[in-house]
């Protein structure tokens, strides 16, 4: 395993970096190979089957990061997208269920669907009570985008499970830094540009076995094909018969900067980011006054903060009119004091 400390000089922030939560910052070996594979793009040096490997090896990375097999993962271009899959193939007349607050990724790709769908809402805190034998679909984000809230994912599985309630979890600011177990649910889907630390344009979706079997393509293509270096001019639709019929034909620069990656990810281990990350912001926390939480991504409110820490140099943004600061593996102790000096002085 790789500690931090030495995973760390593997990236290069210009100041204090607090703003994963918007895009996540590459590490080395995923902006090498980018660069790489762009310079033989502009010389014509090499054909364009060998970057389509980087897809591959990126399912097969994810599906190890969520425990689910690499042949129940599909690759995509965003979460939207990809939920919209799966909304699309819910039946006439459920009844799904959201949190009050949530992501729009998430939750438009069943609102679109409104006049065939009934939709209904719950605090996040109380998700997993709302589920009644009532309820066809549970959709959430596995942590909020807004404010870094987590939800309690054994407690929402469990109960989806006693009613076979479908789940859908937007995993995007969770898988990267919380130990993610995507086994129980029924479609996982994750942007990778942030705590994936990968160019944009890369996204996966797990599916369970039920899921794979009822979700279909919205647009199939070559390579979703069984064979997909030779059904080019096929007239018959020969997909894949496992989630990667789903896949879109893939955007071969950004998966080439995402398998390093999550290669990474995976040689560091999830569960010492998950301590580095929540120990940073428990240290910023403190720093504000405020109790300890369980999240990577803080959310504050104080006046004047995101140009308090603009003149220092230091990167974060405002959601919902609160400063939201977040801590990944290349924030240091240094920069969390940095960030707090900043704002108290």
């Amino acid at each position: 395993m790789l500690t931090i400390a030495a995973a760390q000089p593997l990236w290069e922030p210009a100041g204090p970096y607090l703003n994963t939560a918007s895009f996540g910052l590459p590490p080395k070996p995923a902006w090498d190979a980018l660069e790489s594979a762009l310079s033989d793009w502009r010389h014509g040096r090499t054909s364009w089957e060998a970057w389509c490997e980087a897809t591959e090896r990126s399912r097969e990375h994810f599906g190890a990061l969520v425990g689910v097999p690499p042949e129940r993962v599909a690759t995509g271009a965003s979460v939207s997208y990809l939920v919209g899959l799966v909304a699309a193939a819910v039946p006439d007349g459920a009844r799904v269920l959201v949190p009050d607050v949530d992501f729009s990724s998430l939750t438009w790709p069943f609102l679109v669907h409104e006049q065939r769908l009934e939709l209904r809402s719950a605090p996040l805190a109380r998700l997993a009570d709302a589920i009644d034998a009532r309820t066809d679909v549970v959709a959430f984000s596995a942590v909020q985008s807004s404010d870094g809230a987590v939800a309690d994912l054994e407690a929402i599985a469990a109960a989806a499970s006693s009613y076979e309630t479908f789940s859908v979890v937007d995993a995007t600011h969770a898988v990267g830094w919380l130990p993610v177990d995507g086994s129980p649910f029924d479609a996982v889907a994750c942007a990778a540009y942030k705590w994936l630390m990968s160019p944009r344009g890369t996204a996966f979706l797990t599916l369970s076995p039920r899921a794979l079997e009822q979700t279909g393509p919205l647009a199939p293509n070559w390579y979703a094909a069984d064979d997909r270096f030779g059904r080019y001019y096929d007239p018959d639709l020969r997909l894949a018969d496992d989630a990667r019929r789903l896949d879109l034909s893939p955007a071969w620069f950004s998966w080439v900067g995402t398998e390093p990656a999550l290669q990474l990810l995976c040689e560091i281990g999830v569960e010492q980011i998950h301590e580095h990350n929540v120990s940073l912001a428990n240290r910023f926390r403190a720093g504000l006054g405020l109790a300890p939480g369980n999240s990577a991504i803080v959310s504050v409110n104080v006046p004047g903060a995101e140009e308090r820490l603009h003149g220092a140099g230091i990167l974060a943004s405002v959601r919902g009119g609160s400063l939201r600061a977040s801590f990944h593996v290349y924030t240091t102790e240094a920069d969390v004091d940095a960030a707090l000096s900043a704002l108290l002085d």
